[in-house]
């Protein structure tokens, strides 16, 4: 397929390699072992790192590798997710082997320890998070959005705004509420499903009005460290496939990270979506995502508007350009400009 040249489209092709589960851990631990088995000091500090995600397993096809890791972590809490499912749907915890028994009821051993699909799907399974950083006694998560203009040189924006998900149901770690989603998930159609959510109310806190929250309460060194790691996490997972992903120089992409904050100000990866929602279930969501899509429509410039050098538009701001980390002006004394406000345009009122 031939495209004009001014023509944009909104996927790489093989994007999947960062937003399908599997293969971004597959891709990060990938990365992460090329990094350790180098003999460079400086590549060894880098593996060390990479280091924001929970340690994981696709299953079947590395049941012996996590059946090792069950046995050495005894007593640990587990989730199963599907690769190929979205909105918190087929996910469960567990912490007994016994808990999984009807997975393994759909796949068949193999002869090395390990197991082979039949008619199971495919699931990654990954060490819980127990001790989230909890807001009102309620836990939550980060949507975050980075655009990708390049991914041959890597190029990529980070958008400042954002906002906080929150579950329905205060947080317990009692084995009694291991099946209790809303209290698990932040995902907002899980949320939405509860009895009594409040439509009015919902469940998500702009990014801005946490960061100063967290300051309150932290202070500002702490969380100028956290959002610095966040950003830090976003580049390096897209710095883990930009060799991977197939360059168009037609194509772009808004991927929607996920992000969970432990107790001890420490982010971990949870997954990246493509196709992120753009859909504003409240006034300030919806005024959000307009203006997120404006901004990202800038960047992309069909229009030729730009002069091409310019390291912010809109919410967003350039993070790594032609394959090199922008120098970090930080803005107003932070590390990162995640969190911090910026002009927006008037967006009328939802119908």
């Amino acid at each position: 397929m031939v495209f004009h040249p001014l023509q944009r489209i909104n996927h790489f092709q093989n994007h999947y390699e960062l937003t399908r589960k599997d293969l971004l851990v597959k891709n990060l631990k990938r990365v992460k072992r090329q990094l350790e088995r180098s003999g460079n000091v400086e590549s060894q500090r880098e593996a060390e790192l990479y280091d924001f995600w929970a340690a994981t397993f696709v299953l079947p096809h590395e049941y012996g590798m996590f059946l090792e890791e069950f046995k050495r972590t005894p007593g640990g809490r587990w989730i199963m997710k599907p690769v190929g499912k979205a909105q918190g749907r087929g996910i469960f915890l567990f912490e007994k082997l016994s808990d999984i028994s009807e997975w393994k009821r759909d796949a068949s051993w193999k002869g090395d320890g390990g197991m082979q699909a039949k008619t199971a799907d495919t699931y990654i399974v990954q060490k819980y998070v127990e001790s989230p950083l909890l807001l009102g006694g309620k836990k939550f998560d980060l949507r975050l959005y980075a655009l990708v203009t390049s991914f041959s040189p890597l190029t990529f924006w980070i958008y400042r705004a954002g906002f906080a998900r929150f579950s329905h149901t205060r947080y317990s770690q009692s084995k009694g509420e291991m099946d209790n989603l809303f209290m698990h998930l932040t995902n907002a159609s899980v949320q939405k499903s509860a009895d009594d959510y409040n439509e009015r109310l919902g469940s998500k806190w702009p990014l801005h009005s946490l960061k100063m929250f967290l300051i309150s309460k932290f202070g500002q060194e702490a969380v100028d460290r956290l959002f610095l790691a966040i950003q830090s996490l976003i580049t390096r997972s897209l710095l883990a496939v930009q060799s991977t992903i197939i360059q168009d120089r037609h194509c772009f992409e808004l991927y929607g990270y996920d992000v969970l904050i432990d107790s001890a100000l420490k982010p971990w990866l949870i997954e990246v979506n493509a196709s992120p929602s753009l859909t504003g279930d409240s006034d300030a969501d919806y005024a959000l995502k307009a203006n997120l899509i404006q901004h990202t429509l800038d960047v992309v410039d069909l229009e030729r508007r730009r002069e091409g050098d310019e390291l912010h538009v809109g919410g967003f701001d350039l993070i790594w350009s032609n394959g090199s980390a922008v120098p970090n002006a930080k803005p107003n004394g932070y590390s990162s400009y995640l969190g911090c406000t910026f002009e927006t345009m008037d967006v009328p009122e939802r119908k």
